[in-house]
């Protein structure tokens, strides 16, 4: 199908039901201008147990109640992407500007909803040589992780801890298989693809580290952005198409974490696969890093004293779609591991494991509308460390909804 989707849309598609989806295309004197986006919505019910508090991904107990109901959008925002691309002095010229109207509980009851801006960037280069990325996007570092959860399309886990105008989205599987990805300000090549074989590289806006469990926050400070240095990341990847087509790629990310006092480094590296053969598909995927936390990067990725923190993680996950119905069926797990120092900055920062099954069927009830019913099951457990206490707590989320690509 000839189409210009944008990134939203384009990852959607690799773990959605539906393969037919198209932008709104505007010729506009020299450029050709594509307006495309999603829109969804998801009843959940999320039922807690176990202990109230200290889990990343289950979450508490939400003050004593048992069972939390939300209508939110999941692990995708709302979007509208408008995108152009022409040919000048031969070169491809491209733009991408994004934005994501928040439409998350709490937020949405106060009269409005957290929005981000998670795109705006121009691309230029050719076929021979490759092309050249200027502005904000997603990460390099495991952006393939994500791409290919089949969660995308719907919630996973996260449906039952939405509070606040920040509370945009799901989690999806992030924190229980893979580290996010992120959406960052960035300077990256990418190359031509050489028959399937391709690769990216780039240099990506730095986050400050976090010894608390606050994102990006340098132990307990309020300063988001600006690390010691940027980071750099890199992915390289290979991909076949016919009757047993599939993908196979490596990424990693290092980058430099420092204080007036004390310095670390943060860095990861991943493996995945994913093949489909006669409406099957299986998907594989491992990350392991040091100082880089097991669900934002950064957070949570050190100690007090700034000793690294090991983490490690991955998932698999198996669908099947049905033949002249087009419904997609899917069983994942995954879980996302960090480990404790040992040492005398970690007093409170025990051995954490996140963990989640998900069963989902996605439907394509039109070429662009997608019913969705999905069950969640995450457990977090954190290991007693100094003055620190064990908790073990989970949340059982059912979630049914409808997302549409335009």
């Amino acid at each position: 199908m000839k189409t210009k989707l944008s990134l939203a849309v384009a990852a959607a598609l690799l773990a959605g039901a539906s393969s037919a989806n198209a932008g709104i295309m505007i010729p506009a004197g020299d450029w050709t201008l594509d307006i495309g986006g999603v829109v969804n919505m998801y009843y959940t019910s999320t039922r807690h147990s176990g202990d109230n508090g200290g889990a990343l991904t289950a979450g508490a107990n939400a003050g004593g109640a048992k069972t939390t109901s939300n209508i939110t959008t999941g692990l995708l925002p709302n979007y509208l992407t408008v995108s152009g691309k022409t040919r000048q002095n031969d070169l491809d010229v491209g733009f991408t500007i994004s934005m994501q109207p928040g439409a998350s509980t709490r937020a949405s009851l106060q009269g409005g909803g957290g929005n981000e801006d998670r795109q705006q960037f121009i691309t230029f280069g050719d076929k021979s040589w490759g092309s050249i990325k200027l502005g904000k996007d997603l990460g390099i570092f495991a952006s393939d992780a994500i791409l290919n959860d089949m969660t995308l399309l719907g919630v996973g886990s996260g449906a039952g801890t939405l509070t606040g105008p920040g509370a945009t989205t799901t989690l999806g599987r992030i924190g229980t298989g893979y580290i996010y990805a992120d959406w960052k300000n960035q300077v990256a090549y990418s190359s031509p693809n050489w028959n399937g074989f391709s690769f990216t590289g780039g240099v990506t806006q730095g986050w400050n580290a976090n010894g608390t469990g606050s994102n990006y926050a340098l132990n307990g400070a309020s300063t988001q952005a600006g690390g010691a240095s940027p980071a750099f990341e890199g992915k390289a990847s290979y991909e076949w198409a016919g009757d047993f087509g599939g993908k196979v790629w490596v990424s990693g990310i290092t980058q430099k974490l420092k204080t007036a006092t004390q310095s670390a480094r943060g860095e990861a590296v991943d493996i995945g696969a994913t093949v489909n053969v006669a409406g099957f598909g299986l998907t594989g995927y491992y990350f392991t890093g040091s100082g880089i936390g097991n669900q934002y990067q950064f957070s949570s990725g050190l100690d007090t004293l700034f000793n690294e923190r090991d983490s490690d993680g991955g998932y698999v996950q198996a669908t099947y779609t049905i033949p002249n119905v087009g419904t997609k069926l899917g069983i994942s797990w995954g879980e996302s591991n960090i480990d404790s120092t040992g040492l005398g900055g970690d007093v409170n920062q025990g051995d954490a494991k996140n963990e989640m099954w998900t069963i989902g069927a996605y439907h394509p009830l039109t070429k662009h509308l997608n019913l969705v019913a999905e069950y969640s099951d995450a457990k977090d457990k954190v290991s007693a460390k100094g003055t620190g206490l064990a908790s073990d707590s989970k949340a059982k989320t059912i979630s049914l909804g409808a997302i549409l690509f335009f």
